[in-house]
């Protein structure tokens, strides 16, 4: 297989419905849009967790969280490990070894010691959650274009619980487009492109380039033209903000007033779509001006793209803000896009898939042994249009953000069981209740599926040998156990082998 070059761009914190290409018809997205109609755009691809470092080092490693350790954001960590182990597979390092070269521009937040540089992948250094605006490298961008340097007005936030100021969510940047973050980003990527293309051209040396954008994650900080771009009074609110939280674990609400939404005017609320909806706007045009540089270069016959987004956001959805302890579509379904030379335009793929499938799919284009990449499945089957059996179910896992909070979700085509070991179990019927407002995991009329989707959980957990399960073996209805659940090894030959 010839090795191609592969650009992987990557977004934070990006609801799927903000793209045309998925059904958004007021949004302007034609970057984006233009690349799902000559690749294949998914329509079940899910993150392995809604939270940056973890899904981000699922990505890099092909590893599931549970296996990589790496469980949550550096500035909220709450004692978990910080930086992947030492001799830790990723592509990175496999892609180098073939002999590619690696770039990343942007977003790293992979750990608190290890850099991206310390993978191998060249690029400025840009550590943090967030634009990092007093960056050297950006600073030094500003200062060589005489543009003016990052100012902020007109704050939106709610209040919080104890009466102090909320987070901030978004605010008017007094900038123009070209000093933004977003537009230095771009510029950045295709100073490497040009640099890429040229050993390509010489040499014939592959390259991986990754950028990495840190939007449009909150706070939405954006010049006037994008702040202004969307009318509020065309925005309709998410059909989840009649969230109640009856039946529901009580995190969620806990989550809502930390996130201030009853604090905030529903008409702030839809400006708060608006703006962002602005900053989507906004990264599209800037990853139009790269996916043009790769056609004026004359790599796009040459180069896989792949488009996608950490996790998503709830903007509003189930009176929240941000992304938590609360396994909703919102923030676990995100776009993901491929784009493969050769291989058939346009197509639409409705088998569930995670962002980690994408470390197997990077590795086999770069003709790579996918293999230690051991939870990623190679996609280049169902980019090709192959008849391939695949899983009607995906499962997705949660450790934490702002303390320890343990969850394992399976969602299939019509459901989805969350299991809750310190509150209630969450079941959720998305044909009938596809805004996930009512929680149906008591009803009895839904017992059969509950105790389907429970045992079907079970066995693809002990399949994994993530130890989430041992707490399901001894609480619920999970069939034939065939082990000690008190591991202590001296009740050996009474328990039947599996």
């Amino acid at each position: 297989m010839t090795r191609r070059n592969i650009l992987f761009l990557l977004t934070d914190q990006h609801r799927v419905d903000t793209l045309g290409c998925y059904g958004n018809a007021q949004i302007n997205t034609p970057a984006l849009d233009r690349l799902a109609a000559t690749g294949t755009r998914f329509d079940r691809w899910y993150t392995p967790t809604a939270i940056c470092t973890p899904a981000r080092a699922s990505l890099l490693t092909g590893y599931a969280p549970f296996r990589h350790r790496l469980l949550a954001n550096y500035e909220r960590n709450v004692g978990y490990l910080e930086d992947l182990g030492d001799g830790q597979f990723t592509f990175a390092r496999a892609l180098q070894e073939a002999g590619y070269r690696t770039g990343l521009v942007g977003k790293w937040h992979v750990g608190t010691n290890k850099s991206a540089a310390d993978y191998g992948f060249e690029g400025p250094t840009l550590p943090g959650w967030h634009n990092p605006v007093d960056s050297p490298d950006y600073l030094a961008y500003l200062a060589e274009r005489g543009l003016p340097p990052y100012e902020i007005s007109d704050r939106i936030r709610g209040v919080l619980p104890n009466g102090s100021p909320g987070n901030l969510l978004a605010a008017r940047l007094h900038q123009p487009e070209e000093a933004t973050f977003e537009h230095y980003l771009a510029d950045r990527a295709i100073e490497m492109l040009r640099d890429y293309a040229e050993g390509r051209m010489l040499e014939g040396t592959p390259f991986f380039l990754g950028l990495h954008y840190f939007g449009p994650h909150l706070p939405y900080l954006l010049p006037d033209e994008y702040f202004d771009m969307y009318d509020p009074k065309r925005i309709e609110l998410p059909a989840s903000v009649q969230e109640s939280f009856l039946g529901k674990p009580p995190v969620q609400q806990n989550y809502s007033k930390h996130w201030t939404f009853d604090t905030i005017p529903l008409d702030v609320s839809r400006k708060l779509i608006a703006i962002y909806w602005g900053y989507v706007t906004m990264i599209d045009r800037q990853l139009g001006r790269v996916l043009d540089t790769l056609d004026e270069l004359g790599l796009a016959d040459d180069t896989a793209v792949f488009f996608s987004s950490d996790h998503g956001e709830f903007t509003g959805a189930h009176r929240l803000h941000d992304k938590g302890p609360a396994m909703y579509e919102d923030i676990y379904r995100t776009a993901g896009i491929v784009r493969v030379p050769g291989m058939p335009p346009g197509q639409v793929s409705d088998e569930f898939v995670t962002l980690t499938d994408a470390t197997a799919t990077i590795l086999a284009l770069a003709d790579v042994d996918p293999a230690p990449a051991v939870d990623s499945r190679n996609l280049l089957p169902l980019v090709a249009g192959e008849p391939v059996v695949w899983e009607d179910d995906v499962l997705c896992e949660f450790h934490g953000h702002h303390f320890p909070y343990p969850q394992r979700m399976l969602r299939d085509r019509r459901y989805k069981l969350v299991v809750n070991p310190e509150s209630v179990n969450e079941l959720y019927d998305l044909e009938a209740d596809p805004d996930e407002l009512h929680n149906r995991y008591e009803h009895p009329e839904l017992a059969p599926v509950r105790e389907r989707m429970m045992r079907r959980l079970y066995s693809a957990l002990v399949e994994r040998g993530d130890n989430f399960y041992h707490w399901m073996t001894s609480m619920y209805d999970v069939g034939g156990v065939g082990y000690d659940p008190s591991m202590s090894g001296l009740d050996a030959g009474s328990y039947p082998v599996l």
